[in-house]
This record gives C-alpha cells, sequence and structure tokens, in this order.
C-alpha cells in the first residue's frame, strides 16, 4: 500500500512517519509540509536519521493521485480545505484533525470557530474509534480519527454507559496532559519557562472536544449524555491522564464493572483493563495501549474511572494507523505491537 501523509512535520506526522517506516504493508510516497518543503525530513527529526530519506514537499493533488490512503495531520480548519477534491478523486483519507468529527456543522463552528466550508461531506465521515466502529471503518473513503482527549473518555465510558450502570448525564471529566498536545508551534505559553513545575486548567467545560464525547456517547451507547470536561496542561511531554466520576445507575459490584469491560474489550487488542491497579502514563508512552482501572466510591454511589493514554500514538498517529489497518485488510495491530 502507497501512503501520503499532509501535514507531515507536526508531532503527530512524525509519529506517523515513524510508525509507518517499521510497517511491513506500506510504503510512504509522500510526506506533505509546506513550511518544511525542500528540508528532509531526518533534518527536522534527527532521530530519524538512516531510517529514511524522505523529503518534506507542498502538497498538490496530483502528487497524491496513486496513494492508496491519505493521512491529514493538520490543525482544525484546514483539512476541510483539501479533502473534498480528495474525496471526489475517489481517494481514501483518515483525517487527524477536528474537521469531521462532528456530523453538526453549527456544533462545529461553536467550539472550533470556523464556518465549516465543507458541509456536504460530513455525513459520509465514519468516526475512527476502532473498538466499537470497525465494520463502518473497514468500508470507510473517510474516516475522522478521534481526539486525543475524547480517545481516554470514551473507551472507559461507553461500556458503563450502554450497559445502563452509569448514569451518562452530568459525568465528571478531568483530563491531564503532555505539552506535545498543543502541537509544535512556537508560543511563549507552551515554552519550558510557562510550563514547567506548574499545571494548568484551560478551556474547561468550552473545550472542543466536550461535544465529541457526548456526541459519541449518544450515538454508541444510546443514551442522552452532558459531560463536564476540564483538560489541564502538565509539565511532561507526551500523555493523557484522565479521571472519570460517574454516579451508578444501578447497584453494581468491582466484580461486575469488570465483567462488562472484559465483555466489550476482550477482543481489543490495545485496551487492557485492571480494576485493581490505578493506571500510570509511564507503561503506556510510546505505545498505542489505552489502559483502564476503576474503583466504586460507595459513600457517593459513584465510580471513578481512571484511563491513561500517549496522546501521540493512540490519541493520534496510533490509532489513525489502526484505523487503516482495518481500512486495508492488516492486522488491527500491524506495526503498533
Amino acid at each position: 500500500m502507497t501512503i501520503s501523509i499532509i501535514g507531515a512535520s507536526g508531532y503527530s506526522g512524525a509519529e506517523l512517519i515513524r510508525i509507518l517506516l517499521r510497517h511491513p504493508g506500506v510504503k510512504i510516497d509522500n510526506v506533505f509540509a509546506n513550511s518544511a518543503a525542500g528540508k528532509r525530513v531526518d533534518e527536522v527529526y534527527p532521530a530519524l536519521r538512516h531510517r529514511t530519506d524522505l523529503v518534506f514537499d507542498e502538497y498538490a493533488l496530483e502528487k497524491v493521485r496513486s496513494s492508496d490512503i491519505i493521512f491529514i495531520a493538520l490543525p482544525s480548519g484546514e483539512a476541510m480545505k483539501i479533502v473534498p477534491e480528495l474525496i471526489d478523486a475517489k481517494l481514501r483519507v483518515i483525517d487527524l484533525g477536528g474537521d469531521f468529527r462532528l456530523q453538526d456543522p453549527a456544533l462545529y463552528q461553536h467550539y472550533y470557530k470556523h464556518v465549516h466550508t465543507a458541509a456536504q461531506y460530513l455525513p459520509g465521515a465514519v468516526y475512527g474509534l476502532p473498538e466499537w466502529n470497525r465494520t463502518a471503518i473497514a468500508s470507510a473513503q473517510l474516516v475522522a480519527n478521534p481526539g486525543c482527549y475524547v480517545t481516554s473518555a470514551l473507551l472507559p465510558l461507553l461500556p458503563l454507559v450502554k450497559e445502563g450502570v452509569v448514569d451518562p448525564r452530568g459525568i465528571v471529566i478531568s483530563s491531564l496532559s503532555g505539552i506535545s498536545g498543543a502541537g509544535r508551534q512556537s508560543s511563549i505559553d507552551y515554552s519550558f519557562t510557562e510550563t514547567n513545575e506548574t499545571v494548568r486548567a484551560y478551556k474547561a467545560g468550552v473545550h472542543q472536544h466536550t461535544p465529541e464525547i457526548e456526541t459519541v456517547l449518544r450515538t454508541f451507547a444510546g443514551a442522552d449524555a452532558t459531560v463536564a470536561f476540564v483538560p489541564h496542561l502538565v509539565p511532561i511531554t507526551r500523555g493523557i491522564h484522565s479521571s472519570m466520576y460517574g454516579r451508578l445507575a444501578k447497584p453494581a459490584t468491582a466484580s461486575a464493572i469488570g465483567d462488562i469491560y472484559e465483555s466489550c474489550y476482550h477482543d481489543a487488542p490495545f485496551v487492557r483493563v485492571d480494576g485493581a491497579r490505578y493506571p500510570e502514563i509511564k507503561h503506556v508512552q510510546d505505545t498505542n495501549y489505552c489502559d483502564i482501572g476503576f474503583t466504586l466510591h460507595n459513600a457517593t454511589d459513584q465510580v471513578m474511572i481512571f484511563c491513561v493514554i500517549d496522546n501521540l500514538i493512540k490519541g493520534a498517529a496510533g490509532q489513525a494507523v489502526q484505523n487503516m489497518n482495518i481500512m486495508c485488510g492488516f492486522t488491527e495491530t500491524e506495526g503498533l505491537a
């Protein structure tokens, strides 16, 4: 399979290159990054020296017509400018950004602060959460890769909401993210001096991943959902730790909750659940794993759920490759295990 990556010089794009270089079933034909055009990949990312001689190029439709899969790793508002011509050219696309995750263009505009200029393509976008949408992903032409925070919230919450154990109204989610989640940008706010030895909440209740979490809970769990989501930046490079607090909708034991997770994820190669252990970011860094732990708080009739992922892999590039594997008929773990 031949691969092109648009937006290949950012952190998620670099992770895609790193993962796909070791994937035995694909060959990277093109890496596009207008800001780095003409530079070798290993000049921008020296860790890839002696692994590739790829050179960043400026994107043009004619250069990708022979690609089997095209990844887009661009900031919100950018993918919608090029997805229409790719889809019209009958190409298969995996978008790592947020432009095609929400089916409602008004909701997108409210949270992302852009007018959606390709709304007619939204109905054809398949939500790329592999553990819950494998069949639709397999035949999709356009896959919307989930957000990183969203992945860390949905994988723990969906089984319990779907089974009616957790009340989907009023779920509280507190997430901690490494600084790489802000992208590869030059900003004083994300400099070492500003982010080291501190924890900072931001966009409390208004983060663009809030409607994505609520929408997917409604879609796959079949229940109206409301969440209070508060993201935080913490002084680590990569990783997300999400803590979720949901009120029990019916009596449940830890054993019963463990059985629900086992039933749901017994064939999910990248989801690991252990109710006796609180998961830690260091155990999933540089992997495509999602680790989940939980505990019951009987005094408040709540279940407390904890989840960790690597935001650049399971939260971005790794999940995108997992989706590609499903779309192309590869083993789901190819290049990732």
